[in-house]
C-alpha cells in the first residue's frame, strides 16, 4: 500500500466530522482508531483507483453508524460531598443526611453521573475534585454539593476536610481546601457550573484557633465571592457573614427546601433558589436566609427541562413592570456597585429605583467594611514591624495609637454595614410584598373576568335553549307566529314559598337579614328587603318577594347592610365579637375601653329629728336608782351602798359615855 494512502488513512481516523441534522451529531473518531483502521485495511485489500468514490461513500456512512444514533441530550453531572465525623470536634449530624437526600434528589432529575462521597479526609477531598473535574469536560451541567464545616479566613473561603486540627490560623492553608477549588473543578462544564454549598454552620475551628496576627480576620460563616467564570452561580446555605442552622430534624432546613425546589421543572434557577430563601427564612423564624452570588444569561436555566407543552392558552398581557423587576433581580443577583449603577441609570425614578438605592448603599457599606479591615491590618502590621526593629518608643506609641483608631475605624464600619444590611433586607421585604400584591390583585382580578365571561356564556345559552325549546314548542303546535322567550322564563315555574327564600338566602349573604331563610315573607323578611333599598339606593317592593329584588340583590357582589352589634360587641368581619379590656377597664356607653374610677366617700348628712325624738324620750323617763359605788362596813364586813341610799359622816354615843365618829347609811 502506498505511504500517502496509510497516512490519509491515519488521519481520517482522527478526523472531527460534522453532519448537518436538525440537532448537530458530532462524529469523534479519536475514540475508534483502532476499529477505523481494520476497517480501513479491509477496504485496501480493493483495487484503490477502481472503487476510490464507492469507498468514500462507505466511510462516511461508517462513521456516521458508529458514532450517530439519536441525539443525544446534554450530559449533567454531580459531585455530592457531606462531612460530619469530625475527628477535631464534636460530630455534624445532618451534613450525611444532606448529602444523601441530595445525592437521591440529582439522581431522580435524570443527571447523568451522580458522585456522593461522605467523611472525606483531605486527601480524599482532594482527589474526589480532581477526578470530578475530568468528567466535568465532558458534561454540559456540572454541580458540586458540600455539605459540613467552612471557614473565612482574610476574605477567603475554605471547605473543612475531617482530618482537619486547625490549632492556629496558618493551618488553614494547610489542612483545608479552598472554595476555589471547587470552582475550578465544575469550570470545564459549557453550560452551567453551580457549586452548592451548605457551610455555613457556627464554626468550632474559629473559637479555638490561635491567631499568629492578631489583626487577622476570621469571619462568622462565609466571605461574599464573585465568580469570574461566566454562568456560574454560588448557593450559600446562609448570607455572607451569618451562620446557618442545622434544624431540629433529620436534615437541615436548606437541604430540604433545595429538593422541594431545584427539581421543579422548567423552573429557572434563579428563581427556584429564590424559593429556598423564602423557605428557609419561614422555617428559621426569620434568622437565616440563603444567598446567591455570581449571574447567569438572559434566557432561563433549569436544572431539570420543562414537559413538553402540547398547546398553550392564550396568556394575560404583559406587566409593563416584569422588564422593571427581571433587571433588578438580575442586578440583585450581581449585588456589585456596577450593577446597581447600570441599574438606576437605566431606571432612575420608581419603586424599584427606590429599592436599589438602598442596596446601593448597602454595597457601600461593604466597601467600607472592607476597607476599614484592610487599613486595620495594615496598622497592625506596621505596629509588628516597628516593634521588631525595636524602633524608639514614640514610633511605637504612634503605630500603637494608628492601629487602635483603625481597629475603632473598622469597627464602625462593621456597624454601619449592618445597619445597611437591616435597610435593604427591609426594602427587600418591601418589594416582595409589593409584589405579591400585585400578583393577587392581577389573579383577583383575572378570576373575576372569567366568572363574568362564564356567566355571560351561560346566561347566553340558557337563553339560547330556552328560545330554541320555544320555537319547537310553537311549531309543534301549529302557531304561525314564534313567540319571544325571555332569559329568565324558566324561573317563573318556581312557587311563592321558593322564591321568598330565594330572595331570603341573598338578603342574608349581603347582611341584611339575620334570621333564618325559611321562605315565609313575614315582616322580618319585609323589613329586610326596607334595609337592602335604603343602603343600595333602590326601590323594590317590599311586599312580596318577586324576581326583580332576586336579580337585583345578586348584582351586589359584597355586603350591603352594614353590620350593627349590640352594647359590649363590636364588628368584626362579618360577626360581632365581645370587646374584651384589660384589667380595670370596662365598656362605657359609646362601646370603648375606659378606665374604672375609684369610689370616694360621700358625707352625707344624718336625719336629726328622729335623733331629738330619742333623746326627747329618754330626759322624760323617771331615772332608776342606780349604785353610788360606795361602800359601808362594820364589825360583819363591808358592803355596797344599796340604791338609792348614800353616806353620812357623824358622830354615835355609845353606852359607856364616850361618843365616836363613823359613817352612816341614810336612806331618805
Amino acid at each position: 500500500m502506498p505511504t500517502w494512502t496509510a497516512l490519509w488513512f491515519d488521519d481520517l481516523a482522527n478526523l472531527e466530522l460534522r453532519i448537518p441534522r436538525p440537532t448537530p451529531c458530532v462524529i469523534d473518531l479519536t475514540y475508534r482508531p483502532l476499529a477505523f483502521r481494520q476497517a480501513a485495511n479491509t477496504l485496501l485489500a480493493i483495487d484503490f483507483g477502481a472503487v476510490m468514490g464507492a469507498l468514500r461513500f462507505f466511510l462516511i456512512i461508517f462513521a456516521v453508524w458508529l458514532g450517530c444514533g439519536p441525539a443525544m441530550a446534554e450530559r449533567r453531572v454531580a459531585l455530592v460531598i457531606g462531612n460530619s465525623a469530625y475527628k477535631s470536634v464534636p460530630r455534624l449530624s445532618n451534613p450525611a443526611n444532606d448529602a444523601t437526600l441530595i445525592g437521591g434528589m440529582f439522581k431522580r432529575a435524570g443527571f447523568d453521573m451522580v458522585d456522593i462521597r461522605l467523611d472525606l479526609n483531605a486527601g480524599e477531598m482532594r482527589r474526589a475534585l480532581r477526578d470530578f473535574g475530568g468528567k466535568a469536560r465532558e458534561a454540559e451541567v456540572a454541580v458540586v454539593y458540600y455539605a459540613g464545616h467552612g471557614i473565612e479566613l482574610d476574605g477567603t473561603n475554605y471547605l473543612i476536610p475531617t482530618d482537619a486540627t486547625l490549632e492556629t490560623d496558618s493551618d488553614v492553608l494547610d489542612e483545608t481546601l479552598p472554595l476555589d477549588r471547587a470552582l475550578f473543578a465544575v469550570e470545564p462544564a459549557k453550560q452551567l457550573r453551580l457549586v452548592i454549598l451548605d457551610a455555613c454552620r457556627d464554626n468550632p475551628f474559629a473559637k479555638t484557633m490561635k491567631r499568629t496576627i492578631a489583626a487577622r480576620a476570621i469571619g462568622r460563616g462565609l466571605a461574599k465571592i464573585e465568580p469570574t467564570s461566566p454562568n456560574t452561580m454560588i448557593a450559600f446555605a446562609a448570607k455572607a457573614g451569618s451562620t446557618a442552622s442545622d434544624g431540629d430534624s433529620k436534615n437541615s432546613p436548606f437541604a430540604a427546601a433545595l429538593v422541594e425546589r431545584l427539581p421543579t421543572p422548567g423552573l429557572d434557577l434563579r428563581k427556584a433558589f429564590g424559593f429556598v430563601r423564602d423557605d428557609v427564612l419561614k422555617n428559621t423564624g426569620y434568622k437565616q436566609e440563603p444567598y446567591v452570588y455570581g449571574s447567569l444569561g438572559g434566557d432561563d436555566v433549569p436544572l431539570v427541562a420543562a414537559k413538553p407543552v402540547v398547546t398553550a392558552p392564550q396568556g394575560p398581557t404583559a406587566n409593563p413592570q416584569d422588564g422593571i423587576r427581571r433587571d433588578y433581580e438580575l442586578a440583585l443577583q450581581t449585588g456589585n456597585r456596577d450593577g446597581w449603577e447600570a441599574f438606576l441609570q437605566a431606571y432612575p425614578d420608581g419603586f424599584y429605583a427606590g429599592l436599589a438605592r438602598a442596596q446601593l448603599k448597602n454595597v457601600a457599606a461593604e466597601e467600607a467594611r472592607a476597607a476599614a479591615v484592610a487599613k486595620a491590618r495594615q496598622a497592625e502590621d506596621e505596629k509588628a514591624r516597628l516593634t521588631a526593629e525595636r524602633a524608639n518608643k514614640a514610633e511605637q506609641e504612634k503605630a500603637a495609637a494608628a492601629a487602635k483608631a483603625a481597629e475603632n475605624a473598622r469597627l464602625a464600619a462593621e456597624k454601619a454595614k449592618q445597619v445597611e444590611e437591616a435597610k435593604a433586607a427591609a426594602a427587600e421585604q418591601r418589594r416582595k410584598d409589593a409584589e405579591a400584591a400585585v400578583a393577587k390583585a392581577l389573579a383577583d382580578k383575572q378570576a373575576a373576568e372569567k366568572a363574568l365571561a362564564d356567566k355571560i356564556a351561560n346566561d347566553k345559552a340558557a337563553s339560547e335553549q330556552a328560545a330554541k325549546q320555544a320555537t319547537e314548542k310553537a311549531q309543534r303546535d301549529g302557531e304561525q307566529k314564534v313567540a319571544a322567550v325571555a332569559p329568565t322564563q324558566s324561573a317563573q315555574s318556581l312557587s311563592p314559598q321558593e322564591t321568598a327564600k330565594l330572595v331570603q338566602s341573598e338578603l342574608r349573604r349581603v347582611g341584611c337579614l339575620t334570621g333564618a331563610a325559611d321562605g315565609e315573607w313575614n315582616a322580618a323578611a319585609q323589613r329586610s328587603l326596607t334595609l337592602f333599598n335604603k343602603h343600595a339606593g333602590m326601590k323594590l317592593d317590599t311586599k312580596l318577594a318577586s324576581f326583580d329584588a332576586l336579580d337585583a340583590i345578586k348584582s351586589k357582589q359584597g355586603r350591603v347592610c352594614p353590620l350593627v352589634c349590640e352594647h359590649g360587641f363590636k364588628a368584626d368581619g362579618d360577626t360581632c365579637v365581645k370587646i374584651a379590656c384589660r384589667a380595670g377597664y370596662r365598656v362605657n356607653d359609646d362601646n370603648e375601653c375606659e378606665k374604672v374610677q375609684d369610689k370616694k366617700p360621700v358625707a352625707v348628712r344624718e336625719d336629726a329629728k328622729p335623733r331629738d325624738n330619742e333623746r326627747k324620750k329618754v330626759e322624760s323617763t323617771p331615772s332608776k336608782p342606780q349604785a353610788t359605788g360606795q361602800l359601808i362596813c362594820n364589825g360583819a364586813g363591808c358592803r355596797p351602798v344599796r340604791p338609792g341610799c348614800r353616806l353620812e359622816f357623824m358622830r354615835d354615843a355609845y353606852g359607856g359615855g364616850g361618843s365616836a365618829a363613823r359613817n352612816f347609811e341614810v336612806c331618805n
